[in-house]
């Protein structure tokens, strides 16, 4: 028998359907590879029993005829997803000792498909981060690190947040995994260890559930090996869920169905400004390898213009910080996680000391900073103002994608970096998101596909984005990027 975690996510499938192998086997292969690959820190919680006992489930089911669409195929899960029963921290000491009573839509939804469910993965604490070292449970190494496993020369970022998810696909310790993205965590972190990641359209993925960090930005989406895979785990993911006030009552296709269709015909936008001043040639490289084989294929590949982009950033984070100042305010210590006090304390004392205790720097820093833009005398000047720039961000790619079919361009101006560096300065991480955070200001479906290789022989991704909804060509266009 062949290395069983080699195969995609459709190759396992089918494989299973022909019973050249068992579920059980399958997942057996994975937990012997998570135990092989720990010195990666992906995993913060690891579920062998779990995953045996739904690896024999979805045998039963598979013997009788009666499988499901994700039968016996193992996934993690990013632990910002509430898991029933199962320690779920957000990668933050504040969440410690936190079991769940209650399971995630999303996470809900691949279960009842039939996946089994091998750990919940690290990232940065409450999805704020681009690298995934803000874990209270320690950073997380790229696969693509150089050298020998476990013992890197010069160990790199797999991204963030999702960056456990992401090195878990790419070390093969997991078949595919749940991700969120709220400024580029699902994207990023695949460009970043050579693999795909999709972020649904706003409201194609119910949030119920997910651990909140910015709630009009946060975006549940699938980590996987390939398009293909990708295409397979969204289908099951998405869908209405009326507790979830954001999430969008439509259809959802098989985009499976979608790929192998020609693309000759589609128009391509390229955006002139994305070609920033001093941006990599390698990066560049990889782009232009991009276009060319789009226009192969028989697209058409034009120049489009996104003149509001350049203030997406300082929007994005405006938002992204005052929304997660809100969320982060339900964390006191009372009901539920950690709680710090000595007797005699006062209730304002017991909170600045849990939440000066429970959170990171990096999430303290976001606190206070959202907090600054909501307070009385600023609320207009910066997160109103936000607001009004970003609906003009949403209408300026609402043009474009008007005379285009989707955009084409990077998901990182750079690749994966050493662990450690741009810590002592957090603009220079906050750029790194510079093609990401636009997609999620608009709402707008997003997925990278590894395309080339930086000049120090690192991955790197090629970002399409496309109209609301329009998952389908997204992915048609990411399988002709796949297949060069």
């Amino acid at each position: 028998m062949s290395d069983l975690t080699a195969l995609s996510l459709a190759e396992a499938r089918d494989g299973l359907r022909r019973r050249d192998f068992t579920a059980r086997e399958l997942t057996r292969g994975y937990l012997d590879a998570m135990a092989a690959t720990r010195a990666l820190n992906a995993y913060i919680t690891e579920t062998p029993e779990r995953a045996l006992a739904d690896a024999d489930a979805s045998d039963a089911r598979l013997q009788a005829g009666t499988a499901r669409p994700l039968e016996g195929l193992p996934i993690a899960v990013k632990d910002l997803y509430c898991t029933r029963g199962v320690r779920t921290t957000a990668a933050s000491r504040i969440l410690d000792g936190f079991e769940p009573p209650y399971e995630s839509t999303v996470s809900a939804k691949v279960w009842e498909a039939g996946a089994v469910m091998l750990g919940k993965t690290n990232l940065d604490e409450f999805g704020m981060g681009s690298s995934t070292v803000n874990s209270a449970f320690g950073p997380t190494v790229n696969p693509a690190s150089p050298g020998e496993m476990g013992a890197w020369p010069r160990k790199l970022v797999p991204g963030g947040s999702s960056g456990g998810s992401a090195a878990a696909v790419a070390a093969r310790s997991a078949l595919a995994s749940l991700g969120t993205d709220t400024g580029g965590s699902i994207r990023q972190p695949a460009a970043f260890c050579g693999i795909t990641g999709i972020k649904p359209t706003y409201g194609r993925c119910s949030r119920w559930g997910i651990i909140a960090y910015a709630s009009s930005l946060d975006q549940a989406g699938p980590i996987t090996r390939s398009v293909r895979d990708a295409a397979i785990l969204l289908r099951e993911m998405a869908g209405f869920d009326a507790r979830d006030s954001t999430s969008a009552d439509c259809a959802v296709p098989d985009y499976e169905a979608a790929l192998g269709r020609s693309v000759k015909g589609l128009r391509i936008g390229i955006p002139k400004e994305y070609r920033l001043e001093g941006l990599r040639a390698d990066v560049a490289s990889a782009w232009d390898e991009g276009a060319r084989r789009l226009r192969e294929a028989g697209a058409e590949v034009v120049e489009v213009s996104l003149p509001l982009s350049r203030y997406a950033l300082p929007c994005y984070y405006i938002i992204a910080m005052a929304e997660a100042s809100s969320n982060l305010a339900r964390y006191d210590g009372v009901r539920y996680g950690l709680r710090i006090s000595e007797p005699g304390d006062s209730l304002a004392e017991m909170y600045e000391k849990t939440r000066s205790a429970g959170f990171g720097t990096e999430v303290r820093r976001r606190i206070l900073l959202g907090t600054f833009v909501l307070s009385a005398g600023y609320y207009d000047a910066y997160y109103k103002k936000a607001q009004q720039v970003r609906r003009m961000i949403a209408d300026d790619f609402a043009a474009a994608l008007s005379r285009v079919d989707a955009l084409v361009y990077p998901t990182s101006p750079v690749p994966a970096f050493g662990i450690g560096e741009k810590m002592d300065d957090p603009v220079a991480m906050y750029l790194d998101d510079v093609f990401t955070v636009t997609v999620n200001l608009a709402g707008l479906p997003g997925l990278s596909v590894p395309v080339g290789r930086s000049s120090e022989g690192l991955p790197l991704g090629l970002q399409v984005v496309g109209r609301p909804f329009d998952e389908e060509t997204v992915l048609r266009l990411g399988e002709v990027l796949e297949q060069g």
